[in-house]
């Protein structure tokens, strides 16, 4: 037996049966991915409850005032309330302990905090996989040196336009979006993983593939589309600017076809549909989801809140994610593993059995579950409602018609 079977047999990190801190993602799939057994043991990953990713909101404080953003309190500044330097570093302890995850830095601006490159060479110190999600305006040559030497392995810029006239009156700044480019080069420049995030809605959906070109022209690693989700300032553009729902099928049906290109990673994010629609695409196709067809998409699913993935605030309270409003805990007040084991709102999100409406009954449940945060803005809190931005009609419910 090879050392690599030897530690899967053994359940070491880095296998999908193995402990919950080691099971990356991306190191998993490298380890499945030429397997005879792939498909099964990708679905088993997937299945698995165990905290894959932690967004950690490092500041309310901002240089834009972007129409969509999460927070109707964005401020200029530093807030006051905002997680010290070393109550950062106790939480990253404790998350460290719970999993050897990704942690990504975001915001507000992660480079408003002037602790951020030691807070991130310290999260990769105890283990963590860390990751900066910034607007790009700051990254200057020399910020870019400094996000390189602390540790960073990935930096995600976001761009919602494929023109500077759109990215610049959503995100508020003109020139925002020359000043987002100018930062990703200079990353880049130094060897650093880039990654695109877009968020889709009416004021860019014609842009789409040219957002796509754009994200191959300019050599990045990534393409992440994220399907816009009615929350803090983004209730206020909810009726003006969000898809409706045959049209947001169309844009991940399109999102589908550019994937099957590999000309560059892609993943559909707050858009958990895409994994039925994943699904239905194959089987019209004759083909088998796998890491070798469908790459570390045959690994993930749809709604990852509170089951692989969660949100801590500036403040240190604990969310399912960024856009669902549910306290799950506070890390200043509990350890960060009670929270994420015995969270009641943790343990609702992790039975599937408890889906309202249509996604209770629908065939797909378990690989898509709905927008959580989209159902509890459509029906006034409850998060287990079904997603209110979805066409598809479960068998269940035609066979019901039918009778």
């Amino acid at each position: 037996m090879s050392d690599k079977e030897t530690d899967n047999a053994k359940g070491r990190p880095g296998h999908p049966g193995g402990h919950p801190g080691g099971a990356v993602i991306k190191e998993v799939y490298e380890s499945i991915k030429d397997s005879g057994d792939a498909p099964r043991q990708a679905h088993k990953y997937m299945m698995q409850d165990q905290l894959r990713l932690v967004f950690w909101e490092t500041t309310a404080g901002c240089n834009l005032e972007c129409v969509h953003c999460r927070r109707l309190d964005v401020a200029q500044e530093l807030m006051k309330n905002d997680l010290t330097t070393e109550q950062s570093k106790r939480m990253i302890d404790a998350i460290a302990a719970e999993s050897k995850c990704i942690l990504v830095l975001s915001g507000g601006e992660p480079l408003f905090r002037p602790d951020i490159y030691e807070i991130a060479a310290y999260a990769k110190s105890v283990g963590l996989i860390v990751a900066l999600a910034t607007n790009g305006t700051l990254v200057t040559p020399e910020v870019a040196q400094k996000i390189v030497d602390s540790g960073v392995q990935r930096v995600s810029i976001s761009l919602d336009g494929a023109t500077p006239a759109t990215h610049d009156k959503f995100r508020k700044l003109p020139g925002s979006f020359d000043m987002a480019i100018r930062g990703l080069k200079n990353l880049q420049a130094l060897g650093m993983e880039t990654q695109i995030n877009s968020t889709i809605a009416k004021h860019n959906v014609h842009e789409v593939k040219q957002l796509y070109q754009n994200a191959i022209d300019l050599g990045v690693e990534a393409l992440h589309i994220f399907m816009l989700v009615p929350v803090g300032c983004g209730v206020q553009i909810a009726e003006s600017d969000m898809l409706d729902a045959e049209t947001y099928e169309d844009v991940l049906n399109w999102f589908y076809d550019i994937s099957r290109e590999g000309k560059i990673q892609t993943k559909a994010t707050c858009a958990p549909h895409y994994f039925r629609i994943m699904r239905q695409r194959a089987k019209a196709d004759g083909i088998t989801i796998s890491p070798k067809t469908h790459g570390m998409a045959a690994m993930t699913k749809g709604c990852l809140a509170g089951q692989s993935i969660c949100f801590i605030s500036h403040k240190g309270e604990v969310f399912p994610c960024g856009y669902l409003p549910v306290e799950a805990g506070h890390v200043l007040k509990q350890s960060f593993s009670e929270i994420w084991k015995d969270s009641s709102v943790f343990a609702d999100l992790r039975d599937q059995d408890k889906l309202g409406g249509k996604c209770g009954v629908c065939e797909y449940k378990k690989v898509c579950e709905g927008c959580r945060a989209r159902a509890f803005y459509e029906s006034s809190g409850d998060y287990m409602a079904e997603e209110p931005y979805c066409i598809y009609e479960p068998v269940k419910i035609e066979q019901a018609r039918e009778k």
